[in-house]
């Protein structure tokens, strides 16, 4: 890693692939697509780039043309003989974390992975804004009762309240 005159840092890390499926690419003679037998890239960025920016940077440099929103960035650490692998938010820098974790890659790796997304990639976005809208429906109406119930419960137990301190 070498430190700039800006404060800001510049080095290399390495990245597993871990794809279910290899991905979509566009045609270059030039370039071989990541396979999903797990292959090590490495990549050069600075301590400026964000998650989401690595994994358009890693698309990018093998021509991926899915959209980088399909991917997400692991970290992987080892400690005391077990691995621990956490999603980044696309607003950690991973050149960071490698800074503060030092040079070993056993303490800690990157992985990139594929979205576990299931059936919902196969919906259009006006079918899934569709389901939002009948869920926030759905949702509103529970609500509606249970504020209904809980108001009746509260009645109830007030004037169950105001009969026990009747003089008597």
């Amino acid at each position: 890693m070498t430190l700039n005159s800006n404060g800001i840092y510049t080095g290399f890390i390495k990245v597993q692939m871990e794809l279910c499926k290899p991905p979509q690419t566009s045609p270059n003679p030039g370039k071989l697509a990541p396979s999903s037998n797990g292959c090590m890239n490495t990549l050069h960025i600075s301590s400026t780039n964000t998650v989401g920016e690595v994994i358009e940077a890693l698309l990018k440099k093998f021509l991926v043309t899915e959209s980088p929103a399909k991917f997400a960035l692991y970290k992987r650490c080892h400690r005391e003989d077990q691995v621990y692998a956490c999603k980044l938010s696309d607003r950690e820098h991973p050149l960071y974390l490698r800074l503060v974790a030092g040079p070993r890659t056993d303490t800690l790796s990157f992985v990139l992975r594929e979205h576990e997304i299931g059936e919902w990639e196969a919906f259009s976005l006006p079918e899934l804004q569709n389901f939002l809208r009948i869920l926030d429906k759905e949702e509103d109406e529970q609500l509606q009762s249970l504020k209904k119930r809980y108001a009746a419960y509260r009645d109830k137990l007030e004037e169950a309240l105001s009969e026990a301190w009747k003089p008597g």
